[in-house]
């Protein structure tokens, strides 16, 4: 049997992190809206996950900052001219568009894309589609250098990378934060596990079923598909990715009880996987989304025990910390939980789980992934100094009328191209 083997690329921090609160439906963003910053330590904080990842025996990539602000936007909108005059009519006239012009959000590299093994398709090739995020602005904006990357990075005589979908929201699609493959022991083909929204009473849904479904059709998943409705309810208490309150990994589920309409689809999976639905009476689904207990990382060690990589804020709150202790106390493979302060993210609604793009690959197909994109501590230790010397530790939304910061970040793009050795990717670079 084709053995996998899983690498996590995490989506590198960029230069202009701040907070926006552009997200609606993330309260964790709307909470924290026009907050000052820490681009550094978010970063930081990023690639400290890396390298706890390689620590632990895994294979670990990254998926480099998109270059802001989106000029190509700008322009499409009429603000030409001057590049100081236009940012700063923009900045008078339409703070929010402001705001996404520089978004960095694209370090949620979970929503880049939908991928596919090998294993799982007709063509016996790993098949990747980028996620257009039609539902918002800032990230829709992401979506053609996502493109772009996918294709610098996989797309070679074993891989296919697949444009986004069409826009708009009937085929909406915020990528792999809705899928999840299971699998018994990554060694057979797998289950795939679609969900799909339809808006609650507050909040709307990000993810259509017609999305997934043209997803499965695009990659030839020749094994069995699922698709699965978020519960409305949870969407309006800040469920806008099911990866907020569920996660899996080979032949383990780890849901919320209220995080679906109906989850006799996957009940129907019992004799092939393992399902450990979470009480409500465990912990509510408001403090789910508050702790990001279900935004972790659940990953195969060496050994073959799992382990959870979740946010400290799941260490921090009595119920979440109780259902961690009780997971690892329990018989089942989840054996470890390692606790990472990933606050710079948490508060923009991104837990470690958002901050990568998880992608099963067989030996040769690792071989032939675009090197540049893949990580070993030398590389993290390189990168550290990167960010120690060309971030800022404070960042508010007005600093990015300041030319002299543009020209800086731009300037440290440029420098971290050279670092990987990606070549010229950024447009100011052609």
């Amino acid at each position: 049997m084709t053995k996998l083997k899983e690498v996590n690329f995490d989506g590198l921090v960029g230069p202009t992190h701040h907070y926006a609160g552009l997200a609606y439906g993330n309260i964790a963003s709307s909470e924290n809206a026009h907050a000052e910053s820490n681009p550094k330590a978010a970063a930081l904080q990023g690639l400290q996950k890396m390298r706890l990842c390689l620590e632990m025996g895994l294979e670990q990539g990254l998926f480099l900052p998109h270059y802001r602000p989106a000029w190509f936007l700008l322009k499409a909108l009429g603000f030409n001219g001057d590049e100081q005059k236009a940012l700063e009519k923009l900045a008078q006239e339409n703070e929010n568009l402001f705001a996404a012009a520089f978004s960095a959000s694209s370090m949620w590299a979970a929503n880049s894309a939908t991928t596919t093994p090998s294993l799982d398709t007709d063509d016996q090739r790993c098949h990747f589609t980028a996620a257009n995020l039609s539902s918002n602005l800032h990230r829709a904006i992401e979506a053609d250098f996502t493109y772009q990357q996918l294709q610098k990075a996989f797309d070679n005589d074993f891989m296919t990378v697949h444009p986004p979908l069409p826009f708009g929201m009937q085929f909406s699609d915020e990528g792999a934060a809705n899928h999840t493959r299971l699998s018994n022991r990554g060694e057979e083909n797998g289950f795939h596990v679609f969900v799909f929204g339809k808006s609650g009473k507050v909040y709307p849904a990000r993810q259509s079923v017609d999305a997934s479904q043209a997803i499965a059709r695009e990659h030839g998943i020749n094994t069995d598909a699922i698709y699965l409705q978020q519960n409305p309810d949870a969407v309006d208490a800040g469920v806008f990715h099911n990866d907020v309150i569920a996660v899996g990994n080979e032949h383990v589920y780890l849901y919320h009880e209220d995080a679906y309409v109906d989850d006799q689809a996957l009940q129907d999976l019992h004799e092939h996987i393992q399902l450990i639905k979470i009480s409500a009476q465990q912990i509510s689904v408001t403090d789910a989304v508050a702790t990001y207990l279900f935004n972790s990382q659940l990953v195969t060690l060496p050994d073959q025990s799992m382990a959870l990589i979740l946010p400290i804020e799941s260490e921090q709150n009595p119920q979440a910390k109780a259902v961690v202790d009780a997971l690892i106390a329990e018989d089942n493979p989840i054996q470890h939980a390692h606790y990472v302060d990933c606050r710079q993210s948490m508060r923009n609604g991104g837990g470690p789980a958002c901050l990568r793009l998880r992608v099963q690959l067989t030996e040769q197909e690792l071989e032939n992934t675009n090197q540049s994109f893949l990580l070993n501590k030398k590389k993290i230790t390189e990168l550290e100094k990167w960010v120690e010397k060309n971030y800022r530790d404070r960042l508010v939304i007005s600093d990015f009328l300041d030319k002299k910061y543009r020209e800086a970040s731009m300037s440290a793009l440029d420098e971290l191209t050279q670092l990987l050795e990606v070549g010229s990717i950024y447009p100011f670079q052609r």
